[in-house]
């Protein structure tokens, strides 16, 4: 039997957003039985209590007209335009029946070879912006792209080129433009804009530093981890932000090279390296490789590799298959590998991810992206996921392709179903193994969307632009 498919691709147009803030005779209550509590106690409830109600004072109705922003998330696998429409006012209240969005592939990195042919990809997303912002409000429009770990893993020459063909569509689109709203964002800044996306949905930006949420992100090319903390750190992982008369420390790093699909490129490039070097040695040109994170029965991966520089001075198209053996435990193992490289080269004191400092995970958590993708593949509730996941995971990986999994899952392209036993793996090798997160841990909720409002780092960059 074939399961459906559950992924909906584009997204065509938000959900309307309701937040719930807390009721006031609550709060009265809560300081009716805490009338004990140090005065810092009392701050911390009033700040919470003041930042609640100026959210949702953000959803009341206004009379003044809608305005109208676009952002352009130029991400590794695809290229999205979200238009944002709001009441302008000191805080903007935003209309989230008229925001929408539109994503269009592939993404802007693809065109390393034609960088003068990128900006032709956003062609389609600056007309839907068109269709859906009034002409007459176009030339009060702004319009910025952003783009992030895909394009930032290509040299410097290429990626501004890429970037200029961007600007050149951009400058025509009728839109208020500048040249600086077509960039590269740093990850760091890239992980704040979704942590200011994920607690404004929440309702906790603006709140006491502990009642806010981390957030880690597993993307295509990149993972960000951000999160709000009063511990003393390395200055280049430590992040200022302030929101109205509130200021957090924020801990904000991305690992490039370690997003989903990318890892699973390099993990390939690690189990292929012996027999690279068998192939050099002995001169021939085919070779094959145990593969544990492909189901069995899958066909050996056609082709040349990238061959790693130290690995084999010679430019020849050496040629080495992936036998898939399908392995959990064995995937899970190899991940860690992966996940644990040039933590010899660590300055810091707690090196968790290669040679970057990572501290210990505080307080609530959001995975989102790809880990969201995972759970809803296999089914998964979001709290406390990570002993299911490991048996699933090895289920699936266990299984037979061409006999089960192909036709159980019918509905899903061979490559994204391909990666399932890789992402399982990756993700308890990554919050378990690594970060330390325990098993039956229930303060990390796996989601894309808080209330109908999606948990997107553009989001976030447009509430910051307008702080």
């Amino acid at each position: 039997m074939c399961r459906t498919k559950a992924r909906v691709e584009p997204r065509a147009q938000a959900l309307e957003q309701t937040l719930t803030p807390t009721p006031a005779s609550k709060m009265v209550a809560q300081r009716q039985r805490s009338s004990s509590c140090s005065s810092r106690r009392h701050l911390a409830g009033s700040l919470m209590f003041l930042a609640t109600t100026a959210f949702a004072l953000l959803l009341l109705p206004r009379s003044s007209p809608l305005s109208y922003d676009i952002v352009i998330d130029a991400g590794s696998t695809g290229s999205r335009v979200h238009v944002i429409t709001y009441h302008a006012g000191a805080l903007p209240q935003l209309d989230w029946s008229r925001t929408s969005s539109l994503k269009a592939t592939p993404g802007l990195s693809s065109f390393a070879a034609d960088p003068g042919s990128g900006g032709l990809s956003i062609a389609p997303l600056l007309e839907f912006a068109r269709r859906h912002v009034p002409r007459d409000n176009w030339v009060h429009t702004e319009v910025r792209l952003m783009a992030t770990a895909g394009v930032r893993l290509l040299d410097v020459t290429t990626a501004e080129a890429v970037m200029e063909s961007c600007r050149e569509l951009l400058r025509e689109s009728g839109f208020r433009f500048q040249d600086q709203w077509a960039t590269m964002i740093s990850g760091a800044d890239e992980g704040i804009y979704a942590w200011v996306a994920a607690n404004y949905a929440l309702g906790t930006l603006g709140g006491a530093r502990q009642d806010t949420t981390g957030i880690i992100e597993l993307g295509g090319a990149s993972i960000q981890i951000t999160f709000a903390t009063d511990k003393p750190m390395p200055p280049e992982f430590s992040h200022v932000f302030k929101f109205g008369d509130i200021t957090y420390n924020l801990y904000s790093h991305s690992f490039l090279h370690l997003g989903q699909n990318v890892a699973y490129e390099s993990l390939h490039d690690l189990l292929s390296t012996p027999a690279l070097k068998s192939m050099s040695t002995h001169l021939i040109h085919e070779a094959t490789y145990r593969d544990p994170c492909t189901p069995r029965g899958f066909s050996p991966m056609a082709g040349p590799v990238k061959v790693p520089a130290s690995v084999l001075e010679s430019k020849a198209d050496y040629k080495p298959f992936a036998h898939a053996v399908g392995n959990f435990s064995e995937c899970r193992s190899v991940v860690r590998t992966l996940l644990q490289k040039g933590q010899e080269e660590c300055i810091y004191h707690d090196c968790r991810l290669g040679a970057a400092f990572v501290p210990d995970l505080e307080g609530k958590f959001l995975a989102t992206e790809n880990f969201y993708h995972t759970l809803k593949f296999f089914g998964l509730r979001s709290k406390s996921f990570l002993s299911d996941l490991m048996l699933a995971g090895d289920q699936f990986c266990h299984g037979d392709w061409s006999s089960n999994i192909k036709r159980e899952h019918c509905s899903f392209n061979e490559g994204e179903l391909l990666l399932f036993c890789f992402s399982s793996a990756y993700i308890v090798a990554l919050l378990h193994d690594t970060l330390k997160v325990p098993m039956d841990h229930k303060n990390i909720d796996v989601t894309n969307q808080i209330r109908g409002v999606p948990v997107d780092w553009a989001l976030g960059a447009f509430i910051v632009q307008k702080n």
